[in-house]
């Protein structure tokens, strides 16, 4: 639970939530996309997770998160800083098939009551927190499901996290994951971030997982 100081001072949370949730439908595709993923990799079946933050600063508080892009809820409501397609680049024409990443003022996480080993706290500095908060819509705009930058795993929902905290700063091999935990998309992120690579619009193509949100 955050505290008067944290948003004084400003801080960073990192929540891990499992894959669908609350929903019966996204976790066992979930299910499904891990068995074949061990089978594939020749290992046990793990967990699978999906992150989300929650950024404190001076007298606010933000969510961010990637998800799809509703049908009913106003851009102005939700914070959108960035958006990208699913899949392939050539479906992001359609709203169906595009994601958008959430830098939302009271927001909400769905799903937050599910949180495991959760909060995180990544860092507890006003300066890192607006870091974090400033680079968020410089975040690239990867495709969804694809390793369009060749670092050995899909861009996904954990790709704009960790790629966000790597870029603020955050030393990503001391944040702790669940036990028996696997976030796809997470070391892509964080390889990218290394990099300093930017997004192109051609790359190869990834098996897809599940949505990271419902």
């Amino acid at each position: 639970m955050r505290t008067q100081a944290d948003q004084s001072a400003g801080s960073v949370d990192l929540y891990w939530i499992p894959l669908g949730a609350g929903g019966h439908f996204v976790r066992f595709n979930g299910k499904v996309y891990e068995a074949i993923s061990a089978f594939v990799q020749r290992r046990s079946r793990r967990r699978i997770f999906h992150t989300a933050l929650e950024i404190a600063l001076p007298g606010s508080r933000f969510t961010v998160e990637m998800t799809p892009i509703p049908r009913t809820v106003t851009e102005g409501r939700r914070g959108v800083v960035a958006e990208g397609p699913v899949g392939l680049r050539s479906l992001g024409r359609f709203r169906i098939f595009r994601y958008e990443v959430r830098r939302w003022r009271d927001g909400v996480i769905p799903d937050l009551q599910y949180a495991v080993a959760s909060p995180v706290r990544i860092a507890h500095d006003g300066v890192v927190a607006q870091r974090v908060f400033d680079l968020l819509p410089a975040v690239p705009s990867l495709v969804w499901g694809r390793d369009e930058l060749r670092s050995g795993e899909m861009w996904s929902c954990n790709s704009i996290i960790s790629w966000t905290l790597a870029q603020a700063g955050v030393d990503m091999s001391a944040v702790p994951f669940p036990p028996d935990a696997r976030a796809p998309g997470w070391d892509a992120g964080v390889t990218v971030a290394h990099r300093g690579a930017q997004p192109t619009s051609s790359g190869t193509s990834s098996m897809l997982a599940p949505k990271c949100a419902q």
